[in-house]
């Protein structure tokens, strides 16, 4: 869970706004170091991976309520400034469709932006440092610590914006208890609000301790996301390193071939390696 599928209406407008804008700023960014790296030749292997990434996330593992990203692997098949681009089209697809309000787009561009770049940058790093024979195991590490990142950059965008945004699927996971119940038994594809106050409560009680509802709301969404996240990782970390480590073997001339990688050194059986 690296997106943030929050309704248009309960982010502050501040707060959704400066998404907005930074998000367009990086943009900008990443379209004119595309368009000076000439990577126009990359348009049908953004659309590609786009498409994956998009149906990836569209994706749920329902016992966990979590959504598969592949973000590692956008990031080193096109780079982290096509990436972002990549990132852009896909949440603005994503919220169209229901995955979160247009006015999280911003925010949702910036954390998978960061996912994708991170991602490339740890993978390329481990491949220069251990050789690219060894892109399974630095790929799903990679994965991990990018996840993990992520995650966390979402839960403090969820603790800036207060209790209101603190909701989540929470899958097979009892939100209360952190116990994992039947992912079969009646319930499990059920939604809400994660913490706050029970319906038994009065409204003085609510205004008296708002703050410490709105702590409790932030701390057990963190809970909730931290537990299940894990999982996640582990699993996405598995279909990362299987389909990078196919690339690596099969067609290495893709890896790592996005905007702003210069100097790659060509290896053994890639037709595309040299420049």
């Amino acid at each position: 869970m690296s997106h943030i599928h929050i309704p248009d209406g309960v982010l502050p407008w501040w707060l959704w706004l400066t998404g907005w804008l930074a998000a367009a700023a990086l943009l900008g960014i990443a379209a004119r170091r595309a368009t000076r790296s000439g990577s126009r030749r990359a348009v049908p292997l953004i659309g590609v991976v786009s498409a994956l990434v998009l149906v990836a996330m569209s994706s749920e593992i329902v016992p966990l309520a979590y959504h598969v990203n592949l973000t590692v692997v956008a990031g080193v098949l096109i780079g982290p400034w096509l990436g972002v681009i990549s990132a852009f089209i896909v949440v603005l697809i994503l919220a169209l469709l229901g995955h979160g309000g247009v006015t999280v787009v911003g925010l949702n561009t910036l954390v998978i932006g960061a996912e994708i770049a991170l991602g490339w940058a740890l993978v390329r790093t481990g491949t220069r440092l251990f050789g690219i024979r060894r892109i399974r195991p630095i790929a799903a590490i990679a994965t991990v610590v990018t996840l993990a990142a992520t995650t966390t950059m979402v839960v403090g965008i969820v603790a800036l914006a207060g209790a209101p945004a603190a909701t989540r699927g929470t899958g097979a996971l009892d939100a209360e208890t952190l116990e994992f119940r039947n992912p079969f038994s009646e319930g499990v594809f059920s939604s809400g609000l994660v913490g706050g106050h029970e319906h038994g409560e009065t409204d003085a009680h609510e205004d008296e301790h708002a703050h410490e509802s709105e702590a409790l709301a932030v701390s057990r969404f963190a809970a909730v996301v931290y537990t299940l996240g894990p999982i996640g990782w582990l699993l996405e970390a598995l279909v990362t390193a299987t389909i990078l480590g196919y690339v690596g073997k099969v067609r290495p001339g893709l890896l790592f071939s996005g905007a702003g990688v210069q100097g790659r050194v060509a290896h053994v059986g890639d037709e595309h390696g040299g420049h």
